[in-house]
C-alpha cells in the first residue's frame, strides 16, 4: 500500500520476484545481479557488489577499510549479526600518540591515522564461509576487471575528487592514481587502479587470510606503513578475524527492528525510534515543522548518549538494555519540547559516564547496500574507508587506500574511547532490518557518519507512518542534524525542496536551521529492499542523491 501523496521524480521502485540488488552505484549493483543469476545466494551478490564499490567508490569504499553485516536467513526468522571492524594495532598506545600529537588529537589524515586494522575483507570471509554458494574466486571478477580495464568516473566520485585536491595532493602515491595530471578527472573520465588490480586478484587466488591478513598483502602493506611512521605491524592483521555478534533489537508499531550492538550506534536508532513512538506521527504529516522538528530533538536526546557512552563495549561496560528500554525512552522524551529547540551542546545523558570528559561527534562517509535471494535471504551491509578516501594514504604497492578509523579515538584516558591497543573505535556504521512475523520485511540504511541514524529513522517513518514505497521515502527531503562536510557548528541542514513556511516555522522554534541543496549528498545516500510477501516480490529502491540502482530479476 503507497500513498498517491508522496514524492515523485519519475525514479519508479523496481520490483522482482527472485532477487534484488541496490547499491550507491550501478556497476556494483550489476555485479551484484550477475550473481544472483548465476546462482549465488545475496551474501556473494553483497560480497561482489562491495568488491566493485571499493573500485567504483573509492572515496567511500576500500579494501583498506571495515564492514558491518545483518542477515536474516531464510525461513528461520533468524537474523545474524557479523562486526568487521578491525582493533586498534599493539604498538597504537596512549604514548605513541601523545609523543606525535600536537594538538591532542591523532591527526585525521596521513600515516598515523592509520592504526586499526581493515576488516572488511575478513567479513566477506566469514559471510562467505557460512552463506556462500558460488566459488570465493568467482565473487571478484568484476572488480578485478573495473580496477585493471578502468571505471567511469561518476558525479559524486568527481565532486568529491574536488573538493579533496589539497589533501590528495600532499600524498603522491594517491595523487598519481586519482588525479592523472595533477588535477581531478572529469565526470566519464576512465579511471585505472592496476595495482588494486593485482591485489584483487591476489585475493581472489588465495583468499582472505593467505594473502591480505597472514600473507604476502599484509606484509607489503606494513612494511611501508611502518616506514612512514604507522603503528601497524603484520602481526596485528594475522590475529584479527570477523566476528559474528548478537543483533540488539526493538519494536515500532508492530515491526521488530534489528541494528548491531556497539562498538556502532545502532542504539541510537532505537532510542530515536522508541521517542517517536509516543507521538501520533502521522497526524504531523510528512514535510511538517512538527516531523521535521520533532525528529531533530528526538535526535539530539540520543546522540546524548552516543556521544556519552559509545565505544568498545569489550573495554566499558556500557548500559546497552537500559539505553534501547521503552520506559527510559519516556524519560527521555520529556525533554522535547513541541514548541522550541533544545542546543544539542547542552542536553544531558540520560545516563552519565562514571569520568566527566568531551563529547565528540564523528566524521564519516559510507557505503551502504543490500541485497536478497531467490531462496529469501536478505543482506542488509555497510562498508567504509571512514573519511573520504580515508587516511588518503596507498599502501606501498598494493594500491590499497588504507582507512582512518582509528584517528577517533580519544586521547583523554578519561574519555570512554580513549584509544588503548586492540581496542575498536565508535563507529557510525549501522546496517538495519525491519522484520515482520518473524520474517524478514525491509533491508535498509545510508551513508554518512551523523545521518545514518537520522535517515533510518525517516525511511521507517515514512513508510510505516505515511504509507510511501521505498522509492518515495528515500527520495522524501531530508535534513541533518549535526555536521556536515565543511562545518564545525552542528546545525539542522535541510535540504531546498522543504518549503519556505516549514523552514520559517523551524527557525522560529530556534532549530538552526542551515539550507543545502535541493538533493544533497550530505544527506547520504539511502538504499532499501522491502519485501512484498502478499505480490511475491522484492522492493527496491535507490538513492539519486548517489550513483547507484536498484536492479532485480
Amino acid at each position: 500500500m503507497t500513498s498517491s501523496n508522496g514524492p515523485r521524480t519519475g525514479r519508479p521502485s523496481t520490483r522482482a520476484p527472485h532477487g534484488m540488488v541496490s547499491t550507491p552505484h550501478y556497476l556494483a549493483s550489476a555485479e551484484g545481479l550477475n550473481m544472483l543469476r548465476r546462482g549465488g545466494s545475496a551474501v556473494d551478490a553483497a560480497i561482489a557488489a562491495n568488491a566493485v564499490l571499493c573500485v567504483a567508490y573509492p572515496h567511500m569504499a576500500g579494501l583498506g577499510g571495515d564492514g558491518f553485516w545483518l542477515v536474516a536467513e531464510p525461513g528461520t526468522g533468524a537474523v545474524h549479526g557479523l562486526d568487521a571492524s578491525g582493533p586498534a594495532a599493539a604498538a597504537a598506545t596512549l604514548d605513541y600518540y601523545r609523543s606525535r600529537s600536537k594538538d591532542g588529537e591523532i591527526p585525521a589524515r596521513g600515516p598515523l591515522s592509520v592504526l586499526t586494522v581493515p576488516g572488511a575483507i575478513d567479513g566477506w570471509r566469514a559471510a562467505h564461509e557460512r552463506y556462500g554458494r558460488l566459488a570465493w574466486g568467482e565473487l571478484f571478477e568484476g572488480a578485478i576487471v573495473y580496477a585493471e580495464k578502468g571505471v567511469p568516473v561518476t558525479r559524486s566520485l568527481r565532486d568529491w575528487l574536488v573538493q579533496d585536491v589539497p589533501i590528495l595532493t600532499q600524498y603522491p602515491a594517491t595523487a598519481a592514481i586519482f588525479l592523472p595530471n595533477g588535477r581531478a578527472p572529469a565526470e566519464g573520465d576512465r579511471l585505472v587502479q592496476a595495482a588494486l588490480a593485482a591485489t584483487l586478484k591476489e585475493l581472489a587466488a588465495n583468499g582472505a587470510r593467505a594473502s591480505f591478513y597472514e600473507g604476502d598483502i599484509a606484509a607489503r602493506i606494513c612494511t611501508a606503513l611502518q616506514s612512514q611512521d604507522s603503528p601497524l605491524r603484520a602481526e596485528d592483521f594475522a590475529g584479527y578475524s570477523a566476528e559474528w555478534v548478537e543483533p540488539i533489537k526493538g519494536t515500532y508499531r508492530g515491526y521488530d527492528i534489528y541494528e548491531l550492538p556497539p562498538s556502532t550506534q545502532g542504539f541510537v536508532v532505537l532510542q530515536i525510534l522508541n521517542m517517536l513512538e509516543g507521538y501520533d506521527v502521522a497526524a504531523w504529516g510528512d514535510g511538517t515543522a512538527d516531523y521535521y522538528h520533532h525528529m531533530a530533538e528526538a535526535v539530539k536526546i540520543a546522540f546524548a548518549d552516543r556521544e556519552e557512552w559509545l565505544t568498545d563495549p569489550e573495554f566499558v561496560n556500557i548500559p546497552i538494555k537500559e539505553l534501547i528500554d521503552k520506559a527510559y525512552a519516556g524519560k527521555r522524551r520529556g525533554l522535547i519540547d513541541p514548541k522550541q529547540a533544545q542546543d544539542i551542546s547542552t542536553v544531558p545523558a540520560g545516563i552519565p559516564f562514571k569520568n566527566p570528559h568531551e563529547r565528540r561527534a564523528p566524521d564519516g562517509d559510507t557505503c551502504y547496500f543490500c541485497t536478497a535471494d531467490t531462496d529469501g535471504m536478505v543482506v542488509s551491509i555497510i562498508q567504509s574507508i571512514y573519511h573520504d578516501f580515508g587516511s588518503a594514504v596507498i599502501a606501498g604497492d598494493t594500491g590499497v587506500l588504507m582507512q582512518n578509523r582509528g584517528a577517533f579515538f580519544s586521547l583523554d584516558p578519561q574519555h570512554p574511547n580513549h584509544l588503548q591497543p586492540g581496542k575498536r573505535t565508535f563507529h557510525t556504521l549501522i546496517p538495519a532490518m525491519m522484520m515482520r512475523d518473524g520474517k524478514p520485511h525491509l533491508a535498509f540504511g545510508s551513508m554518512g557518519g551523523e545521518g545514518q541514524p537520522q535517515t533510518q529513522a525517516a525511511i521507517v517513518t515514512r513508510l510505516v507512518d505515511f504509507g510511501y514505497d521505498v522509492q518515495q521515502a528515500i527520495e522524501a527531503p531530508r535534513w541533518l542534524m549535526g555536521r556536515t562536510w565543511g562545518t564545525k557548528s552542528r546545525n539542522m541542514s535541510l535540504e531546498g525542496r522543504i518549503s519556505d513556511e516549514v523552514v520559517r516555522e523551524l527557525k522560529q522554534r530556534g532549530q538552526p536551521v542551515q539550507m543545502v541543496t535541493d538533493w544533497n549528498d550530505n544527506m547520504g545516500h539511502a538504499h532499501a529492499i522491502r519485501i512484498d510477501r502478499q505480490q511475491g516480490f522484492y522492493e527496491g529502491g535507490a538513492d539519486p542523491r548517489g550513483d547507484g540502482a536498484a536492479l532485480g530479476y
